[in-house]
């Protein structure tokens, strides 16, 4: 589809108007309601009918509107959400979701809505098994799929009032939900106006080639509706960029040699049909493959080297050691050893990059979806070579990143290819564009040896772990230094040495993706403390309790902190579920049929932010003389909720409801950097940052009239009423001078987390808090096939303080889904698995119901005592499968995914030696 270029006139009905236009032979519906109709409501997430987020109605049937052909909607009807929302079911549909939590990112929304709305009309009390089969089309990767189930069910019934105050603590709705189910959020590819000029990325097709560019700019000027061909000759500033200046290595186009499959070599702009039909092997380019390394061994062992001054393709290496590890292992009643392998995984975000680009009065504007507009910003000023001043990032809404858009992407395409043309551009990634060329998950081989004593206390650890950061260096340094430090787990260990390098391949980059590194490592370590627990004859959880950090204890790294350690409180909340669910595994077991079930846990700890770098982020919030709050939240919220926790925080500092507020979000022109959303960060950096801007804001108000730290504010038109005591004051802001954004009152405040640099041993303070959190599954693992049924999850996570309960359970529940997929099906291999029909993620027939326990072990820096959460959660669920696992089968998985055939290989090795 998409390619021929005759066109027919298509005619029918769309949300209860008359639509027609021109579509070119086999154009999608997709693309014809989107870009003709304007239906951006129709969200377009891999043009295969793999992600269902195109899902629409015609004549009152579910399509997945990219495997239509525009011209078969002719004389008929289409419905999209847009035109659903005023249908009173919609409403109560789209009022369920927001109760319940159902939309994170928002990208699958309209497709879930859609799904759901058909479904209610045939059925309006449907059972989960009916909502899981309606909605089975429809892929999301933030929620884990149970809020949406329970939405869905839940539609007509009486939805419980909220807190009409909404601080920390209260579980509000999202603050920008209203536009996720309704489809009016904006997302990369929404912005651009119809038959805005379209940049292409011409690309690699080898893992590694030589390549030479003919005469494109002869090409482009023979070729109708080509206006542009950026190469990397175009670029005014430097061809490098990357997160980490001091590893930043990756070129916007590759000059002379590609490094992967995917990298980038030249990018056309031209109008829509030109750039569609544009066949690359038409391009004047000349390609010598060459040889490739795309395994760490490879790599290591006489593989071609990726960078002139990293030697044996060792990019860098993480340290931490301390006491004897190896006496103490000689000391240790009991040992055990081994080594785990895991695999890339895609993040696979429903919305692949996207934005638009235009030039206004001289400066270059940029609109895009990103997880850090400021990082953008920077990269952006060295790329193109201009001032600060004369760039502006306005990020999109963002259908998911989970770190891979924190790497820039598109920005500098289309920054580059509008200051060519001088016109607006714009440009969307292919679903198998985004996953050839963006960042994974760093693949691991780790070899670890643990003791025990014969009480069952830890006695010395030793790891080694490589992790193959592909051909660009992106996060791999984030990810070799953290794994040492939580290599260990959130466990007392006194003896102890870890070490980690990442290694260059040909690989596409490895980058941040929920957790960096820290997952990886803790499917070795988890693994092997079950492996010491049945040594020792120790019940697997309590030998956990029994090794726990408590406050006090000295972490590997010789950090104390003498509060907020919940790791042990975590454990102890599943002990009844523990004994109950091995309990129900022995009675199925009894009944001696190819089904086993199998009960594990696992724990894991996560430090918040940078490890011992500075951390800050600024928030800026203001009165004006009508009364408005304006609160300018940087922070980007790409599902996890930044802008509804980061405002509750901020009203609950003030002493307003936080529904009050107006939210300004993170446009680079007007409001301040809050820092990347990444690392678990943004609710303890960015948090903290709001509630001293709150704090300011209320103490300059309060002063206004004198009044006392426990007078009441409350904003009305062109007035604060503040009450102190009896007595009530009145502040009239029209009286007040504005300052130059329209300000009478303003507060900007930063904070950085305290830390300290880790020492040659890395020994010191990485950061200023970690979160904790254990996770208990229970699976049925059919023996005859190898296939595994995750049939339960607990979760106890200590958050500090809940700040918003309901986007907590979110989050758990999301980042199970995603730990489920890591452990049991995902595995991306460079040039094979770039869609995804051949990319297997989470299903929402997948993930099984998930109890959230949620602690709360206030922490000193924590805003009102709260932790980060997001990435806490995908640390223990991938161990706690691959150990219910074990405790079934009695095979004991040490590569990840455990496919049904890598699990019915140890099944058969086990059972024919």
């Amino acid at each position: 589809m998409d390619k021929r270029v005759s066109t027919d006139r298509v005619t029918f009905a769309l949300n209860g108007r008359e639509i027609s236009a021109s579509a070119f032979a086999g154009e999608r519906l997709s693309s014809f309601l989107r870009e003709k109709a304007g239906a951006r409501d129709v969200k377009v997430g891999c043009d295969a009918g793999d992600c269902g987020a195109c899902t629409v109605m015609v004549d009152g049937e579910i399509v997945c509107a990219c495997l239509m052909p525009a011209q078969q909607a002719e004389g008929r009807v289409v419905e999209t959400l847009a035109g659903l929302t005023e249908d009173n079911l919609t409403k109560t549909l789209a009022a369920s979701f927001e109760a319940h939590g159902a939309a994170q990112c928002g990208i699958c929304t309209p497709g879930m809505m859609v799904s759901a709305v058909a479904l209610l009309r045939e059925t309006p009390k449907p059972d989960e098994t009916s909502v899981m089969d309606a909605l089975g089309g429809v892929l999301c990767r933030c929620t884990g799929y149970r809020k949406i189930i329970e939405a869905v069910i839940a539609t007509g019934e009486e939805i419980a009032a909220q807190d009409p105050i909404g601080h920390t603590g209260a579980a509000i709705h999202r603050v920008d939900g209203a536009d996720k189910v309704s489809g009016a959020e904006a997302f990369g590819d929404d912005i651009a106006p119809p038959d805005t000029l379209v940049v292409r990325v011409i690309r690699s097709p080898f893992h590694r080639a030589g390549f030479t560019l003919g005469d494109l700019t002869g090409w482009a000027t023979q070729t109708p509706g080509i206006e542009a061909v950026l190469t990397a000759a175009d670029i005014q500033g430097k061809n490098c960029f990357g997160v980490i200046p001091a590893f930043a290595d990756q070129p916007v186009f590759a000059e002379t040699e590609a490094r992967f499959r995917g990298e980038a070599v030249a990018a056309l702009v031209g109008t829509p049909d030109a750039v569609r039909n544009i066949n690359d092997a038409d391009l004047p380019i000349t390609w010598e493959e060459r040889a490739a390394a795309l395994t760490i061994t490879d790599a290591m062992e006489g593989g071609a080297q990726l960078h002139a001054n990293r030697d044996a393709n060792l990019m860098c290496r993480g340290y931490v050691s301390c006491g004897e590890p190896y006496d103490a292992l000689k000391a240790a009643v009991v040992t055990v050893s081994g080594t785990y392998t895991t695999r890339f995984v895609e993040h696979a975000y429903i919305e692949p990059e996207a934005g638009f680009a235009e030039v206004v009065e001289g400066r270059v504007e940029v609109h895009a979806c990103t997880q850090a507009p400021v990082m953008d910003l920077e990269s952006l000023a060295e790329i193109l070579g201009m001032e600060r001043d004369m760039i502006r990032v306005v990020p999109t809404g963002c259908g998911g990143g989970f770190g891979s858009k924190l790497d820039i992407s598109v920005q500098p395409y289309l920054a580059m290819a509008a200051l060519k043309t001088g016109k607006p551009v714009r440009i969307n990634y292919s679903r198998t564009e985004s996953m050839q060329s963006t960042t994974k998950r760093h693949p691991g081989e780790m070899s670890v040896q643990i003791g025990a004593t014969k009480s069952g206390k830890l006695c010395g650890m030793v790891f080694d772990g490589f992790f193959n950061t592909g051909a660009y260096a992106s996060w791999g340094p984030t990810v070799a230094t953290r794994v040492p430090v939580h290599a260990s787990g959130p466990y007392a260990i006194a003896d102890y040495r870890a070490d980690a390098k990442g290694i260059h391949t040909h690989c596409p980059p490895s980058g941040a993706f929920r957790g960096f590194g820290v997952p990886q490592a803790a499917i070795a370590q988890e693994s092997l403390f079950d492996e010491l627990a049945d040594k020792l004859n120790i019940d697997r959880l309590q030998f956990r309790i029994d090794n726990a950090l408590e406050n006090g204890d000295c972490t590997v790294c010789g950090q104390v902190f003498e509060q907020g350690v919940g790791i042990k409180p975590c454990f102890e909340a599943l002990r009844d579920a523990w004994e109950a669910e091995r309990a129900a595994a022995l009675v199925v077991n009894a009944q001696d049929t190819h089904i086993k079930r199998g009960v594990g846990v696992a724990g894991g700890w996560y430090g918040c932010g940078n490890t011992s770098l500075p951390n800050p982020s600024t928030i800026k919030a203001g009165v004006r003389c009508d009364g408005q709050i304006v609160l300018h939240q940087g922070a980007m919220d790409i599902g996890q909720g930044a802008n509804t926790v980061i405002a509750q925080i901020f009203a609950s500092a003030l002493g307003v409801p936080t529904t009050s507020l107006n939210l300004i979000g993170g446009d680079t022109d007007v409001t301040p950097d809050a820092g990347k959303t990444s690392a678990s960060r943004q609710t303890f950096v960015s948090g903290n940052a709001a509630k001293l801007a709150g704090e300011a804001l209320r103490a300059q108000i309060l002063a206004q009239v004198n009044a006392g730290e426990d007078a009441t504010i409350e904003a009305g038109a062109g007035v604060l009423i503040v009450r102190d005591g009896e007595t009530t004051h009145s502040v009239d802001l029209t009286a007040l001078e504005n300052d130059a954004e329209g300000y009478v009152l303003r507060a900007v405040e930063t904070y950085d987390p305290p830390t300290e640099p880790l020492d040659a041993n890395g020994q010191g303070a990485p950061y200023a808090q970690f979160g904790y959190a254990a996770h208990l599954a229970v699976v049925e693992v059919d023996t005859d096939l190898g296939s595994v049924k995750p049939i339960k999850f607990i979760a106890a996570h200590d958050v500090g303080h809940a700040i918003n309960p309901m986007l907590i359970e979110g989050q758990v529940q999301g980042g199970i889904a995603q730990g489920l997929g890591m452990a049991l099906m995902e595995e991306y291999i460079p040039g094979r698995t770039e869609n995804l029909h051949d990319y297997l993620i989470p299903t929402i027939g997948d993930i099984p119901p998930i109890e959230t326990i949620i602690i709360e072990e206030p922490d000193a820096h924590g805003p009102f005592g709260a932790k980060g959460l997001g990435e806490h959660v995908l640390i223990p669920t991938a161990p706690s499968l691959l150990n219910a696992i074990k405790d079934a089968t009695g095979v004991r998985m040490t590569e990840v995914p455990a496919t049904p055939a890598r699990i019915r290989a140890k099944l058969r090795e086990q059972t024919h030696g």
